[in-house]
């Protein structure tokens, strides 16, 4: 079963960045569909973005602003998150996905704050 650690979260004011990083260990990571996802607080988890491939796919709301990337050679994802906003305050989860396993990470909680 593929195991999940995500990292990079932190305090940040509005209109910064920070990127996010999940290494994978177990399984054939360049198979699995990455995705990252957030819960705020009193909220349901929500997807923010997901790569398969060359493919990506982003909430509206973080369009332009967020990229996802992967590296497949250090079984990485990436999420580049910039011009943060308040509302951009969550928990964020790594996910992998296939039709076999669906697995999630501990979560890198993220601040945006003056």
């Amino acid at each position: 079963q593929v195991q999940l650690v995500e990292s990079g979260g932190g305090l940040v004011q509005p209109g910064g960045s920070l990127r996010l990083s999940c290494v994978a260990s177990g399984g054939i990571f360049s198979l699995y569909i990455m995705g990252w996802y957030r819960q705020a607080p009193g909220k349901q988890r929500e997807l923010v973005a997901t790569i398969a491939g060359g493919s990506t796919n982003y909430q509206d709301s973080v369009k332009g602003r967020f990229t996802i990337s992967r590296d497949n050679a250090k079984n990485t994802v990436y999420l580049q998150m910039n011009s943060l906003k308040p509302d951009d305050t969550a928990n964020y989860y790594c996910n992998a996905r296939t039709f076999l396993t669906d697995a999630w990470g501990q979560g890198t909680q993220v601040t945006v704050s003056s």
